[in-house]
């Protein structure tokens, strides 16, 4: 057999998380623009918890 290949492709670490925002990206598109905002603005509240509680055990753990 002269197979070159298997016609297999690795996938990269990313391929994953671009699935994963074009998953959300669907789910979300079909939405009013003001449940958007409300989404957008709860995870940015999340996110910025989720900051501030980690910078706050970080400082801890260094005294």
């Amino acid at each position: 057999m002269d197979a070159v290949g298997t016609g297999q492709v690795l996938a990269s670490k990313w391929d994953a998380a671009y699935g994963v925002v074009v998953f959300l990206k669907v789910m979300v598109g079909s939405l009013p623009a003001w449940t958007k905002w409300v989404i957008g603005s709860l995870l940015a509240v999340a996110a910025l918890c989720e900051g501030y509680r980690w910078w706050r055990g970080r400082e801890t753990a260094v005294r």
